[in-house]
């Protein structure tokens, strides 16, 4: 009876299977703080292979005095896992912006050895800004019904009075007459912007080309608002439809071109670039489901003005908040709750040279695409 030749299986060790499949950065930490291991994200976080990470101590890949380093020491000393959240390790080497929770662990096996895992809070800070823009935005969404109700009506009479006034004085009276026939129509306005929060109809939503819709809003601009602003286009061509109202898309973008256009003013050199892009790998958990929704569009209105003061940052898109002299401070917060409503997120970011205002989306994928979307409205609070 012939037996076929035992096969050599290739040595794997389980345990680096296991980190390589946790969707986060892990290494371990030597007593000397030489970086003894790294998983295949965290060669990816510090832009670094592990065999290179292996030849430097872990103060090497963070900012000089970084709480990592600290935190690393408290759990040497107390032996017990540390947890610290939102702690800020950018550096040159791996980047701006890298605002992440810490979990550090020792290796009771390997004494004065420790375990480091990192969770990057980027799109978890998206996602819970996104999730207050949507709440103030419905803040607003009773007072517009009381005040549609309590105010336009008194609001008709005071103008029709003011009306009847008007062919009964000359001169001076007159210029008041018209002065509250004025207000009262500036107040009716800005009701009737107000009313757009209450309106909780579904939308009717198909598969939109966005490209289609940034031309429109860049014809718009060239022939009003922004004629003597350059607008560039840096679109990709391959980019799937959106799942979304057309109407509405054009409404959210054309506010957000007409700010950059108002950021930038009469300077010379002013420039806007609308962009577009597939970034894969963006996925957003539903509570209450197994489904996971994805974000994969990525729109951007880029603007060389002069920026958003710091401090008006995190309530950017409240309502009532603005920077204008004239603003309502609706048409941002009116953007928020149409973006929400799709099912996306919208986020401004400044750069040294202006302001990003970047909004992602889900896709149209056909039959699914629908439900897809249904399931990214169903997670709103």
């Amino acid at each position: 009876m012939n037996t076929a030749p035992a096969r050599s299986l290739p040595s794997v060790d389980p345990a680096k299977i296991v980190l390589d499949t946790i969707r986060h950065p892990v290494i371990m930490v030597g007593p000397d703080n030489f970086i003894t291991f790294a998983n295949a994200d965290a060669e990816d976080f510090f832009r670094a292979s592990a065999v290179f990470m292996a030849r430097h101590r872990l103060a090497s890949f963070v900012p000089f005095g970084s709480p990592l380093l600290t935190l690393v020491e408290q759990v040497r000393d107390r032996r017990a896992p540390v947890n610290e959240y939102r702690v800020d390790i950018s550096s040159p080497r791996i980047g701006a912006e890298k605002i992440v929770d810490i979990y550090v662990a020792p290796v009771p096996e390997i004494p004065g050895a420790v375990v480091v895992m990192l969770q990057e809070r980027s799109m978890a800070d998206k996602i819970d800004r996104q999730m207050t823009h949507r709440g103030a935005a419905r803040s607003v969404t009773g007072l517009a019904a009381m005040l549609a109700h309590e105010i336009k009506n008194p609001l008709s009479g005071i103008r029709g009075a003011a009306q009847l006034l008007e062919s009964a004085v000359s001169g001076d009276d007159r210029a008041l007459t018209r002065l509250i026939t004025d207000e009262t129509d500036r107040i009716v306005s800005l009701v009737d912007r107000m009313e757009v929060f209450s309106d909780e109809r579904p939308i009717e939503r198909s598969a939109v080309n966005i490209h289609v819709v940034l031309d429109h809003v860049k014809a718009i601009a060239r022939n009003g608002f922004g004629r003597h602003i350059r607008i560039v286009e840096d679109y990709d061509p391959s980019l799937p439809p959106v799942f979304g109202n057309r109407g509405q898309l054009i409404q959210v973008f054309l506010n957000l071109v007409k700010n950059a256009a108002e950021a930038i003013g009469r300077e010379e050199g002013g420039e806007i670039v609308l962009s577009t892009a597939f970034r894969p790998g963006i996925r957003l958990s539903v509570p209450g489901t197994q489904d996971r929704v994805s974000l994969p569009l990525e729109f951007c209105v880029r603007d060389n003005g002069s920026g958003v003061p710091e401090d008006i940052l995190p309530i950017l898109f409240d309502p009532f908040i603005t920077t204008k002299p004239n603003g309502s401070g609706l048409g941002l917060a009116l953007v928020a709750k149409i973006v929400g409503e799709h099912g996306g997120v919208i986020e401004c970011e400044p750069t040294p040279r202006g302001t990003i205002f970047r909004v992602l989306m889900p896709a149209w994928r056909g039959a699914s695409g629908e439900a897809e979307a249904g399931a990214a409205m169903e997670a709103r609070p």
